[in-house]
């Protein structure tokens, strides 16, 4: 495959970026979409320039890092999957692939297409814990959870807080993120005790870090990777209206 790449250069948070054109020849369909990118940056170095910069970790859709747009789809053209699981048999031959960071107030790009996502940490350690002391650990089958709930708590559990809902978003809310971290706490026993104080804090939380508001047209859910159900929202509103009226 002969491909053209436009691939977004920044070198830091205060300085302005643009797209770069890149020719790569003879790639092979079967190669991942990073290991693309590893081809360019080995021909980058070659003639000393400086490679690409992009966050890269487990390369099996485990770990959330390879967060970028690819032509202007979030994680690019495969739906529920994240871009390390890209295959460059999803292009053509000839293909021009437009290849840009996360657009949101809430990731500042660091450089490239490396992104700052650290929001979603503090919004979890606001909120993401159980502080209960439960002594020592109950045997895990005689705390009785119905398959229902297990298998919602576990579809919650699957988000891999790559960013892909808030970067797909028009407002870049964060709401589904927020929703299945709520969710996976408030599904099960031991998280019951302090399920309103989490609901506030997080949601306090998501919105000092600059996110917008949840429209529900649904762009978070079909850009999610894990396929986070857009249920959790639902829940997620239900848990703070109840905080509030509590």
């Amino acid at each position: 495959m002969n491909i053209t790449l436009k691939v977004w250069r920044q070198k830091s948070t205060s300085k302005p970026g643009k797209l770069v054109e890149y020719k790569l020849a003879n790639i092979d369909s079967d190669m991942s979409f990073l290991e693309m990118f590893d081809i360019l940056n080995g021909q980058l170095t070659m003639k000393g320039e400086e490679p690409v910069a992009f966050d890269h970790d487990c390369r099996e859709g485990i770990c959330g890092s390879c967060a970028m747009y690819v032509n202007g789809r979030a994680h690019g053209p495969q739906t529920g999957a994240a871009v390390c699981q890209l295959y460059m048999r999803s292009f053509n031959d000839g293909d021009t692939i437009i290849v840009e960071p996360w657009r949101s107030r809430a990731f500042p790009v660091i450089k490239d297409l490396s992104t700052d996502r650290s929001a979603f940490d503090r919004i979890v350690q606001v909120g993401g814990y159980i502080s209960v002391n439960t002594g020592s650990a109950p045997e895990a089958n005689e705390i009785l959870i119905s398959r229902q709930t297990q298998e919602m708590t576990m579809d919650a559990a699957a988000c891999i807080a790559c960013g892909a809902c808030a970067a797909a978003c028009k407002n870049a809310s964060a709401m589904l993120f927020v929703g299945a971290q709520i969710s996976r706490f408030a599904l099960i026993p031991q998280g019951q005790a302090e399920r309103r104080e989490r609901a506030e804090r997080m949601v306090a939380q998501m919105d000092s870090e600059g996110f917008g508001a949840c429209s529900f047209i649904g762009a978070c859910a079909v850009e999610c990777p894990a396929s986070i159900p857009l249920e959790v929202i639902t829940r997620l509103n239900r848990e703070y209206l109840g905080a509030k009226l509590h």
